[in-house]
């Protein structure tokens, strides 16, 4: 698929492309095909055809494919980073990060492909069952779909596609809408290498989406909760597994015992990397009463030093950049005037930013509680709300109170009180005395529970296990020419048989002798 840069692109107005604009300055950064259900029906046609060779090349060689596509990468990195940079408005350290995913899920997956996708030799269950071999061999889903949103162009969509193509599938993907530049050219450049076609980039609308979960046989989607109970539920129509990666408002806590500094400069950073337009930003903080005060008074001094702008390429210049879409900076906006109304003071910011229009202030709330929009519903913008508790029973009950659960952080330097509690918080993951590292640890999985959620990306094998079918091979080790229990029915052999199994499986001698 082609797209067409700022640079090149024509003005002939030609309504079957989509504009992208820079949401922190308007202008036109590129357009790409807005692609409809035909489209996606012919490519889906088209990677079905190649999947099979795909397979039958082994995990060892599509590594080989996937590493080359690493160096594309790396060859190209100042003009990828540069494309996500553009269509989000983001800071050029957030836009570089993207990078670093790339690479690292990357070398993960195809350094472990061979032992994760290898044939697994099982031991046989009870007696009967010792002529028996066993092992469990996959097989991957033949067409993934894979649907991501606009906070990610380029990490976004690599930490899922790497797994699904290790795995010996094609994969057909759907970008945002909003922001398509990034994962486009990603995709140009697999098919620059020379690799199998075996990854289709379609950009459309949400009926290109719809269309995608329509064609494919196992979906996996990032993005809103509403826009997965709608995946979910269509591929439950069509019984196709799907793997949903979901909302979050990710709670921190923050007990007395904390390195306080520590604690404020995670708070802060967990907050506002990406803009806070992430899914496993921390959204909500709770703080024990006794720290309380200083941390707040840390977090206010190191929120007023974030910069904030587009930097220029490279110039590693500011922390976070613009919102993407005004439809999220109306949210924020919203949340931080109902908090406001209902009593909660802004210690920092508050407001649009004077980097312009796109860009909302750094913002620290205090006197906040579960009344208000910003401590129940998902922000997903630049905001710290800070809540004063009693003790550690509060804050895991505040905690736990939200309709979401994709991650969280806990704040101790008690080793086991840490344990403990990270027993008692739902969410499908913990940071102890960190924040959104999670997202970043590929051996272990990460996956939302209650509203955040079904199901789970990485997780070591599993991240590539998932695009696959399991298959049970069992074989006997010395063929007989009968079994005993084929036909015909022999009454002596089969009350033999009985007595034995009898025997074999109860727990003492009055059952196993039948008296």
């Amino acid at each position: 698929m082609s797209t067409t840069t700022e640079q090149d692109r024509t003005a002939s107005g030609d309504q079957a492309e989509r504009e992208v604009r820079c949401p922190a300055d308007g202008r036109v950064v590129g357009s790409v095909p807005r692609h409809g259900a035909a489209d996606v029906a012919a490519a889906a046609r088209d990677l079905r055809a190649a999947q099979p060779a795909w397979e039958a090349l082994g995990p060892k060689e599509r590594s080989r494919h996937l590493r080359r596509w690493l160096d594309w990468l790396l060859d190209n990195e100042q003009r990828v980073i540069g494309l996500v940079q553009a269509e989000t408005g983001k800071s050029w350290s957030d836009s570089a990060v993207e990078m670093q995913v790339a690479l690292d899920v990357i070398n993960y997956f195809t350094a472990n492909a061979e032992k994760f996708l290898a044939d697994r030799k099982v031991a046989s269950a009870g007696l009967p069952n010792k002529a028996r071999k066993l092992r469990v061999q996959v097989r991957p889903y033949q067409l993934v779909g894979l649907i991501t949103p606009w906070n990610g162009p380029l990490a976004g969509p690599m930490m899922d596609v790497v797994g699904a193509l290790v795995a010996g599938a094609a994969v057909l993907s759907k970008p945002s809408e909003v922001t398509p530049l990034t994962w486009a050219a990603a995709v140009e450049g697999w098919n620059e290498i020379g690799a199998p076609p075996v990854l289709a980039c379609l950009t459309g609308d949400g009926g290109a989406g719809a269309a995608v979960v329509e064609e494919v046989d196992m979906v996996m989607f990032t993005g809103s909760v509403r826009t997965g109970r709608t995946i979910a539920a269509r591929a439950g129509e069509r019984l196709i597994p799907c793997s949903l990666e979901l909302g979050g408002k990710d709670a921190m806590i923050v007990l007395a015992d904390a390195d306080v500094e520590r604690a404020a400069g995670g708070a802060v950073w967990g907050a506002m990397m990406n803009g806070g337009q992430a899914c496993i930003s921390v959204e909500r903080v709770y703080v024990e009463a006794p720290v309380y005060d200083e941390f707040v008074a840390k977090v206010v001094e190191k929120m007023r030093a974030v910069r904030q702008g587009m930097d220029a390429p490279g110039a590693y210049a500011t922390e976070i950049g613009s919102m993407v879409t005004p439809a999220q900076m109306e949210i924020v906006e919203r949340h931080v005037a109902d908090a406001e109304a209902k009593g909660a003071r802004i210690l920092v910011g508050g407001k649009r930013g004077a980097a312009g229009d796109a860009y909302f202030e750094p913002t620290v709330l205090v006197d906040v509680d579960h009344s208000m929009a910003c401590m129940r519903e998902e922000t997903f913008g630049p905001t710290l709300p800070i809540m004063k508790v009693a003790d550690e029973h509060e804050a895991l009950r505040l905690a736990n109170d939200s309709d979401f659960g994709l991650s969280s952080s806990l704040w101790t330097r008690d080793r086991r009180k840490a344990d403990r509690l990270s027993r008692l918080i739902e969410a499908g993951a913990v940071s102890i005395n960190n924040a959104l590292v999670v997202v970043f640890q590929l051996p272990v999985p990460m996956g939302g529970w209650k509203q955040s959620g079904l199901g789970t990306r990485f997780g070591g094998a599993n991240g590539v296990l998932k695009y696959c079918r399991q298959q049970s091979i069992v074989s006997e080790r010395m063929a007989l020419k009968a079994e005993p229990n084929w036909y015909p029915i022999v009454p002596s052999r089969s009350e033999f048989m009985s007595k034995v199994v009898r025997f074999l499986g109860a727990h003492d001698w009055k059952r196993r002798l039948g008296r």
